[in-house]
């Protein structure tokens, strides 16, 4: 499954950088990817495409990382940036141009909750389920959150538009459907780049899986690209296995695109013109076996390319 996704990237990486001379890649952290970024390294470094004209961009961070500033908190073992620096850019013998994550780091998790419970009417909560969107309200009377609008947010997006957006976005997908810290429950609309306060269940786990001493060490917050945002690439390319996927995965084609599954709003990226790619196992993909006609309807090519 990772070596199928590395040829896909290696080839639009190839075949756009013939008419120019930088890519624009959004990447993941989590277990999904891993095995596709060795692939991917290992082509970059056999010379088959050049790393040093790619530029990254990482779909999440968390925010309130132990540590007293935020470069300790930008290489805390358990931040995304030092996932990415371990599974992926460690590995490359030419380095990208460019790789930035989202702004996490820079936010005092203290400062931002002591801010939220001061200034109540500066924001509102989004979202159905347990994880929530915290949207900051226009011209708030908060500095510290007009901050965090403007240089942690907003300046993310900016970021991106200012290299003409991400031409291949990886994506994985949890088991309830969502992306990234997009939780199920959170509307497409306005789903930028966001601030996520985290499913209280989220916390526990992270601590009971031993990768935080106490809740008072977890993060409770994240910055997290939207879906709305993360289909504004050329490209989006999902990977999923195990039978933990396999219901969000077939309900994301399968039904009408619904907020319960985030990336179901790749239904809507596709009619409009977006290049939307699956690579799932037998596992992940059963629902899509058993409902090969239905997927056909669709217009959706399948390719079951399984030895």
């Amino acid at each position: 499954m990772s070596e199928v996704a590395a040829k896909i990237v290696k080839e639009d990486i190839v075949k756009k950088m013939q008419k120019r001379k930088e890519y624009v890649i959004g990447l993941a952290a989590g277990y999904s990817p891993t095995s596709l970024y060795k692939y991917f390294a290992k082509m970059a470094n056999d010379g088959e495409f050049k790393s040093s004209n790619i530029r990254s961009f990482n779909l999440d961070e968390y925010v309130g990382l132990p540590g007293e500033n935020s470069q300790q908190r930008t290489i805390h073992p358990e931040s995304y940036c030092y996932f990415m620096i371990k599974e992926l850019f460690s590995l490359l013998k030419n380095k990208f141009n460019e790789s930035t994550l989202p702004y996490g780091s820079l936010i005092d998790q203290e400062k931002l909750i002591e801010e939220l419970k001061k200034f109540p009417s500066d924001w509102k909560e989004l979202g159905t389920d347990a994880g929530k969107s915290i949207v900051i309200k226009d011209k708030p009377k908060s500095k510290y959150l007009a901050w965090i609008q403007r240089e942690v947010l907003n300046a993310y997006e900016k970021k991106i538009q200012k290299f003409d957006g991400i031409d291949l976005q990886i994506i994985g997908v949890g088991s309830r459907g969502h992306i990234a810290f997009h939780e199920s429950g959170i509307p497409f609309e306005g789903s930028r780049v966001m601030l996520i306060k985290l499913d209280n269940n989220t916390v526990k786990n992270a601590i009971l899986d031993g990768h935080f001493s106490s809740e008072k060490d977890s993060p409770h917050y994240a910055i997290s690209m939207g879906a709305e945002i993360v289909y504004k690439a050329k490209t989006v390319l999902l990977l999923a296995n195990g039978e933990r996927k396999t219901k969000s995965v077939g309900q994301s084609l399968l039904e009408d695109p619904t907020l319960k599954i985030p990336i179901s709003y790749g239904q809507i990226y596709a009619k409009n013109g977006g290049n939307l790619i699956y690579v799932v196992d037998k596992i992940a993909g059963k629902d899509f076996l058993d409902n090969i006609n239905l997927l056909r309807s669709k217009e959706i090519e399948i390719n079951n390319i399984a030895q």
